[in-house]
Order: structure tokens, then sequence, then C-alpha cells
């Protein structure tokens, strides 16, 4: 059967960004603008994998171009729709079926900290005191979403949010 993914050394390889590969995942629920994948994004999985507007609408013709979307409804204010073709629902598969390699942790928090001694005093305490701030929202909400999770996947990824806020206060609390 071929799933659109090549075969290397019995794992499957994605044509797929992971970015694309989100997107498409949003699109398997219905077509959806930009501004609207956007905002999905950050809803459902911001707490682990950020997605930026300038990526979504790079990627988006990328998708369309590689057959993955197609061009949906016009909407108000010149938004496009976007609707997820068989072609795209394949490469989707093919990515989730992937091997997924190594995760990679992308934090603009953790950076700063990095180069946190390059800052006067207060900046540092301000920046420390906003980030503690952030991550106990964060982690208020995840726990909330896993309380509310009707599935063991979605609960399982919400506790990981909040395992991930709490591991990131931690880090704060101990400098």
């Amino acid at each position: 059967m071929d799933t659109g993914a090549e075969s290397w050394h019995g794992r499957y390889v994605s044509e797929l960004n992971a970015t694309a590969a989100a997107l498409l995942g949003l699109l398997h629920d219905g077509p959806k603008t930009g501004g609207q994948l956007v905002s999905e994004a950050g809803e459902r999985f911001g707490a682990f994998f950020s997605v930026t507007r300038s990526q979504v609408y790079r990627e988006l013709p990328a998708l369309a171009s590689a057959g993955h979307v197609r061009l949906g409804k016009q909407g108000p204010r010149s938004s496009q729709q976007y609707v997820i073709t068989a072609s795209g629902k394949r490469a989707f598969k093919s990515w989730l079926a992937a091997d997924a390699g190594p995760d990679h942790l992308r934090s603009p928090l953790i950076l700063r900290l990095v180069h946190a001694n390059s800052l006067p005093a207060k900046q540092r305490t301000a920046l420390i005191d906003s980030a503690r701030e952030t991550y106990s929202a964060e982690a208020d909400s995840a726990r909330a979403a896993a309380k509310a999770a009707d599935d063991p996947i979605t609960k399982a990824v919400a506790e990981f949010g909040a395992a991930r806020a709490k591991a990131a206060l931690k880090l704060l609390d101990s400098i």
C-alpha cells in the first residue's frame, strides 16, 4: 500500500514538516482561514508546539502548490478559506505514521535566561516575574483542560502542558 511516504530502513520518512502537518491536522476538522488556523493552533497545541502567523501564511501556499490544500470560500475582508484535499489527508497520515525523530525544545524564555546576565538586575527580575505569571496561568489552564478532557489522549496532552509549565516554574524558582 502506498502511503505517500518513502521507506527508509523500515521507517517511514514524511515529506511534510511539523508545521505543515499541524495545519493539515487542523484542517481535518473543516475549512479554515489562515487567521482561524493561527488561533486554533494556539488553543489546541500552543503549550507545546508554537505556530506563528508568518509560519501559517508561508506554509499555506506551499501546501496548495503541493496539492495538499485547495482554496475554499472567500470570506469577509478578503480572508481565504483553505480545504484539505485527499492528497493532504494522505500526506498527513503518512506524517503521523513516520518516525517522529528527536523533539527539540524551542523556548524564547530559556534563550532569554541563557543571556539574562546581559540585562541589569531590575530587568532580569522583571523578566522572571513576567515569566512566572505567564507559566502560572498556563499551568492553571492546562490543569483545567486535563480535568475537562473527555478522552485519554487529550487528557494526557493537557497533563503534559501542566507538567511543562510546572517545570518552567521550578526553573524560575531556582534562579
